[in-house]
């Protein structure tokens, strides 16, 4: 995935709900992206994450584009208008997600 992402010039950021304890057992330091959480409070399935992630970069919804394995995360990012994709983690389809990355940058 980051081979396809880096083929891309924008700006990356990981979002995440992991707190600090669960960045280490996930594996997210020293990622070669930002990464963005509010550990937990509240979760991605609350707009109010977006709301937040969109105010601290000052973004707008049709600035981001967002690939998230949960569909209820998703679904809470295209409430606030952010072109979002399902990423089947199991699937793995990097062709679908490359296809969506390609049609919205």
């Amino acid at each position: 995935m980051e081979e396809l992402l880096d083929t891309f010039s924008n700006t990356k950021i990981i979002v995440t709900n992991a707190n600090d304890e669960q960045m280490k057992t996930f594996g997210l330091i020293d990622m070669p992206y930002e990464i963005f959480t509010l550990k937990h409070n509240p979760d991605k399935i609350d707009p109010v994450y977006f709301e937040t992630l969109l105010k601290q970069y000052q973004l707008t919804a049709n600035e981001v584009i967002y690939f998230e394995h949960n569909i209820d995360a998703v679904t809470s990012a295209e409430s606030l208008g952010i072109v979002s994709f399902h990423y089947d983690k199991d699937k793995k389809d990097i062709k679908s997600l490359k296809e969506f990355l390609e049609k919205n940058i």
